[in-house]
């Protein structure tokens, strides 16, 4: 996939906290917030705790693009850098700047075709620890979207774990997949479905389908990428191909709870310890969404086959 070289990005929608040390706290102290959920999303540190007795093992490589362990990135120098298509096709950070604009854009449209107005939130990236809404986080939690503070957050060396750690193709598409799920969960919030979610595990969870949902939500903005308009009137996106849908396809079979268990953790699946799904049902829920564009499609919580 490309990007169209001379449509605008808007780094407005990122917040750039890389360098800066926005918080030591590690995965497990992020806290409840927004009505009881606490932090949604691909939450790897709570998956390798609950699975391996710990997540503190997994080290994330820092960095991602240009951008050094000790070299202080604000928002500005991210601003001054990505500023079309061009530098999304050239640099890392501005690709994901790109992606979010995609997706904002898709779900600013589908929410006014129903008659309501979505509300754009930003992406935090940050390296190492981040102070939230929803208390503190290391990298280790994975990427998470906070209910409290609205906000998603993202150490973007998570997409170079998920290469070397779980193993995963890698590659663009799979970059805006994990982008695409946690603004999934942005929708769920906007729409009171996070409200749904009561404590507790199992292969049709509330949790499960919180999560699913979002992966079809992911699914639904890949269909129409290359045919979503951003601000400057343009598609940022060109080209998806099929390769790039089977590697998103991989990523989430390569975090599924199953495959989590049996490859990261002792090696038995214990399935009513699910939160987020098998890998068979997240490829099975990303692909409705694709397949159809139509995020109505997506009624995880109005059903009883969840694959």
């Amino acid at each position: 996939m490309q990007f169209n070289e001379d449509a605008e990005l808007d780094t407005s929608q990122i917040d750039d906290q890389r360098g800066g040390g926005g918080g030591g706290g590690i995965g497990g102290r992020v806290a409840a917030g927004g009505g009881g959920l606490g932090v949604v999303g691909l939450i790897i540190y709570f998956l390798l705790s609950q699975f391996t007795g710990g997540g503190g093992g997994v080290q994330i490589p820092s960095g991602f693009g240009d951008v050094g362990q000790n070299q202080q990135v604000d928002s500005s120098a991210l601003r001054d850098k990505c500023k079309t298509g061009a530098d999304a096709n050239r640099e890392d950070d501005c690709r994901a700047v790109a992606f979010i604009n995609s997706i904002q854009a898709y779900w600013s449209d589908q929410f006014a075709r129903s008659g309501k107005t979505y509300q754009p939130v930003k992406t935090n990236f940050f390296q190492g620890g981040v102070s939230t809404g929803c208390g503190s986080a290391s990298s280790d939690a994975g990427p998470f979207y906070c209910p409290a503070d609205a906000e998603v957050y993202i150490d973007l060396a998570f997409f170079q774990e998920l290469k070397t750690t779980f193993g995963a193709t890698g590659g663009p598409f799979v970059e805006a997949y994990v982008l695409a799920h946690e603004y999934g969960h942005h929708v769920q919030d906007l729409n009171g479905t996070s409200d749904r979610v009561k404590e507790g595990t199992g292969p049709t969870s509330d949790s499960v389908r919180l999560e699913l949902q979002a992966d079809c939500y992911a699914g639904a903005w890949a269909n129409h990428a290359t045919n979503t308009p951003t601000a400057s009137g343009k598609p940022l996106i060109t080209g998806v191909t099929d390769d790039d849908v089977n590697a998103a396809l991989d990523a989430a079979s390569r975090i599924g709870d199953d495959f989590i268990q049996k490859n990261l953790g002792g090696g038995n699946v214990d399935s009513s310890q699910f939160s987020h799904g098998s890998s068979a049902q997240r490829q099975k829920w990303y692909r409705t969404g694709y397949e159809s564009g139509d995020p109505t499609r997506c009624g995880t919580f109005d059903t009883n086959d969840l694959g």
